[in-house]
């Protein structure tokens, strides 16, 4: 009877894939802690959790179905929707635009215009590239008054802490930790400049939505109570979560930590003070489009429900 019924929990399991943005970090805490603890499981998922190659990337295996659930950057997600792929947002953890420039700590940079003559690293396909432009624009300068050096993801942080550059396009809480050690810095927010820019949270593709919605809500739900339970004093439990489900990524406890620790600062806007964890809001979304309009990354008129949903939480 035992056997009998184990199979029947086993076979009762969907398998669903869930695919990250880049190698396992802090924002991947509750992903990892989910499996970790077989909450996955108890409503009936069998998850796979695949690292990524970016953001970009994501969206476009999920967009695609190639799998079935993206964890992003969910500013760059309307780029890709306006670019023909059918990805809506059904989850927001981070709502405060996260993207930021690293200075030196002493450095006498506060504002935009302060980096005139300044060299700041970047990777392509960046999370900042469409908004580099715009960024510059807010003090003043453009591409003619700083340099902007492209180099692969894997030397960014590397470049900007042996000092061949003078910052660091980054999300300020995954970079911080990173440098703190070699090259103490500080964070000029891309949101203080006045841009919008939903940071991460989940996507799906219209299909998925459509015909897995049950499937949908349960991870959702579960990836909330994860969330919750981190941040009702459980970073270090969630930081051995990832370090056990990738044993063999050589990970930094004390920048995991610091990663996780960072983003609880990004979790509400103004507008969603309040909000249960991971639902959205009209005026956060009318603010991103504003911006991305500005940019020239999406046509004019979208509207905000055409990016995101809160039809799945629960």
């Amino acid at each position: 009877m035992p056997i009998l019924f184990c199979a029947a929990t086993v076979s009762a399991q969907e398998k669903v894939t869930v695919r990250m943005d880049f190698i396992a970090w802090g924002t991947h805490a509750a992903m990892h802690l989910a499996n970790e603890r077989g909450w996955f499981k108890e409503v009936g998922l069998d998850v796979t959790v695949q690292d990524g190659t970016g953001s970009n990337n994501t969206i476009q295996l999920v967009g695609t179905g190639q799998v079935d659930v993206g964890q992003v950057q969910l500013g760059v997600m309307p780029i890709a929707r306006e670019n023909g792929l059918q990805v809506r947002s059904i989850a927001a953890w981070f709502r405060k635009a996260d993207l930021a420039v690293l200075v030196d700590r002493d450095s006498p940079a506060k504002t935009v215009k302060d980096l005139a003559g300044k060299t700041l690293v970047v990777f392509p396909g960046s999370p900042w590239t469409p908004y580099i432009d715009s960024y510059l624009r807010t003090g003043g300068q453009t591409r003619d008054t700083l340099k902007i050096l492209n180099v692969a993801p894997a030397a960014m942080v590397s470049t900007y802490t042996a000092k061949q550059a003078d910052g660091v396009m980054t999300p300020a809480p995954f970079g911080m930790p990173l440098v703190e050690s070699t090259r103490p810095s500080k964070a000029l927010l891309m949101a203080d400049a006045g841009i919008a820019f939903p940071s991460y949270g989940l996507i799906a593709s219209e299909s998925t939505i459509e015909k897995r919605a049950d499937m949908l809500r349960k991870m959702i739900r579960v990836q909330a109570r994860a969330w919750d339970y981190i941040y009702a004093g459980n970073v270090d439990e969630a930081v051995q979560a990832i370090i056990k489900q990738r044993p063999n990524a050589n990970l930094n406890p004390v920048f995991l930590k610091g990663q996780i620790e960072g983003y609880k600062a990004f979790i509400h806007t103004a507008n969603s003070l309040g909000k249960p964890t991971g639902v959205q809001n009209d005026a956060d979304w009318v603010e991103a489009i504003r911006d991305m309009e500005r940019t020239n990354v999406i046509k004019p008129g979208r509207k905000p429900g055409e990016f995101y949903t809160n039809s799945l939480i629960n």
